[in-house]
């Protein structure tokens, strides 16, 4: 086996584990690498900062089911990227350079201790300390973020390890093999039989499901015992939303109205893949009333984490929800629509909020039925924390697996650019549209200049009340309005010169019948131009969304039709 620089190895592992696109911010510390990246065939986006790189990594890892790849000269800034990673289960490798492996102790140019800061925000955190660990440590990654519950792994590549020399032959190297745990078969019967004598059984899909790529298995299940399934925010296009079965969402934040009557009626939950975010359970005492849950998740540990399940199965989603169809095919031929489905049916048709306003100022939920009616089904959503994306989940329609994309736990703002920046990379043919806020925009517009500069096209669709929506529903002792009454251009920020200054069409939209064309507008320049292109809707400032401390408290800001009435009796 010949010897080869040891850069020039890592870059040949990454080719074979498929990566063609890195996202980085070179430095003095990791030019070997990038000098090895330049003779290889994968594509190299610069960013502009390295915490924008993760976030890009991010979107196409979301976008593609696989390991996203950065790089970086420090790595201290990418712990708010790694974080969003853990915590939504998103596969990433962040390659970071560092000083020689003798220097750090005295204090030389960028010798922080990496590995301690990324250490709580990563499945693993790595050093590499000789030339020949660098393509085994390579392969670890790999398979780390990618077994188990997905997640992120940091490796620090000193310098002096990065101009040094391994054994590596391309030809006699592979990725290493990803286990798919599978159910054991009596827990498999065990949560047949519970489905299969509740009266008003549920399927919860949650992010997990996307990732296991076991939407197929879960429509055969669902289709075959006639449940009806909700799915978390995390989970939006695991399951279509214009399916018969659907029952919408349950949750605090992101919900529909009809979602919650559905799951707090149901006496039996089947999670897949969800890890009971306080966002979508809210006051456990209410969740759980009257209701049995069966956990299904590929990491035990998550069993009890935040309540205890009347049973947990173990294994990846896929062959579990697999498992569940040939036991309920066995049991029974495929049923009909029975009372329960029907009833789920009539709350969605009584029990939604009205999306139709003509008011100006816009309200924001006709912003999203202007989206869900212009665009296709197939287009790629990509969003982010705040109130924007709480109109987006109660809002916002989607069909399809890895279509909706959304920075669902740990929120840093100004992820939504740099992670539709990765999106577009991965898939250049899709449809991509970032659902923004005016709150966060402010800080990636240097990610901007980076997708104008590679010629990245997608939509961005800023939500705009002028940062005021967000913290306006916190009781404040003061009137907001009067502290912070700015026009654009005197004191605020004017997105729209803001876009132009980096050569990115932009329009500004302050009438709802307006909307569509503004949109037309930019799908059309976005790919004729490939550019990002900006369309700012200026939404009413006090702009409120229904929100409560519980699935049955949920405070609601708009006129409604009256409850529908349901027998619920057996």
């Amino acid at each position: 086996m010949k010897r080869v620089p040891c850069a020039e190895a890592v870059v040949a592992v990454l080719e074979s584990e498929g990566v063609n696109t890195v996202f980085g911010a070179p430095g003095a510390a990791v030019l070997p690498l990038y000098a090895a990246l330049r003779q290889s065939s994968i594509r190299h986006v610069a960013v502009r900062h390295e915490v924008g790189g993760t976030h890009a990594a991010d979107g196409w890892a979301r976008a593609t089911g696989d390991a996203g790849v950065c790089a970086g000269t420090s790595g201290t800034t990418m712990a708010a990227g790694l974080h969003a990673a853990l915590a939504d289960s998103v596969p990433m490798i962040c390659v970071t350079g560092r000083a020689a492996t003798t220097k750090p102790h005295r204090e030389v140019f960028q010798a922080a201790d990496t590995l301690e800061v990324a250490r709580p925000v990563t499945k693993w955190a790595v050093q590499v300390k000789e030339p020949a660990q660098a393509p085994w440590v390579f392969r670890e990654a790999f398979r780390v973020a990618r077994s188990g519950r997905p997640g992120p792994v940091l490796i620090e590549l000193p310098i002096d390890v990065q101009r040094g020399t391994c054994r590596h032959d391309r030809a006699l190297d592979a990725p290493l093999p990803v286990a798919v745990p599978r159910p054991l078969p009596q827990v498999v019967r065990a949560a047949v039989d519970m489905v299969c004598t509740a009266k008003r059984p549920l399927i919860l899909a949650g992010g997990g499901v996307v990732a296991a790529g076991a939407c197929g298995e879960l429509l055969e299940l669902a289709e075959h015992l006639q449940i009806p399934v909700q799915v978390t925010l995390m989970g939006k296009g695991a399951f279509p939303e214009d399916h018969p079965l659907f029952a919408g969402m349950a949750g605090t934040q992101t919900q529909t109205r009809w979602g919650n009557a559905a799951f707090l009626a149901g006496d039996l939950v089947l999670a897949v893949g969800a890890r009971f975010g306080d966002r979508h359970t809210g006051d456990l005492d209410v969740y759980r009333k009257g209701r049995r849950f069966i956990h299904v998740d590929i990491d035990p540990t998550q069993f009890g984490r935040v309540f205890e399940p009347d049973l947990g199965v173990s294994g990846h989603a896929r062959p579990v929800l697999a498992e569940m169809v040939a036991e309920a095919r066995s049991r029974t031929a495929a049923l009909q629509p029975g009372k329960w489905v029907r009833r789920v049916g009539e709350l969605r048709r009584t029990m939604t909020r009205r999306d139709d306003f003509d008011d100006v100022p816009i309200k924001p939920p006709r912003v999203f039925r202007e989206m869900n009616d212009f665009y296709p089904r197939d287009t790629t959503f990509v969003t982010a924390i705040g109130l924007h994306q709480i109109w987006s989940g109660q809002f916002q329609t989607t069909y399809l697996p890895r279509r909706y994309l959304v920075c669902g736990q740990a929120g840093p703002p100004g992820w939504e650019v740099p992670a539709a920046i990765g999106v577009t990379c991965a898939h250049p043919e899709r449809q991509v549209v970032a659902v923004v806020g005016d709150h966060s925009f402010p800080s990636v517009m240097e990610e901007v200049a980076v997708a104008a500069r590679y010629r990245i096209p997608f939509v961005i669709v800023m939500i705009d009340n002028e940062c005021l929506g967000l913290i306006g529903q916190a009781e404040l002792p003061y009137d907001l309005n009067d502290a912070v009454d700015l026009p654009h251009g005197e004191g605020g920020v004017d997105h729209v010169k803001a876009m132009e200054s980096f050569g990115c069409p932009a329009r500004r939209v302050e009438r709802p019948g307006d909307i569509r064309d503004a949109l037309a507008w930019a799908s059309a320049e976005a790919a004729h131009k490939r550019l990002p292109v900006l369309v700012e809707v200026m939404v009413e400032r006090e702009a409120k969304a229904a929100m409560g401390p519980a699935l049955d408290a949920i405070k609601e800001f708009e006129p409604l039709p009256e409850l529908v009435t349901v027998d619920w009796s057996d």
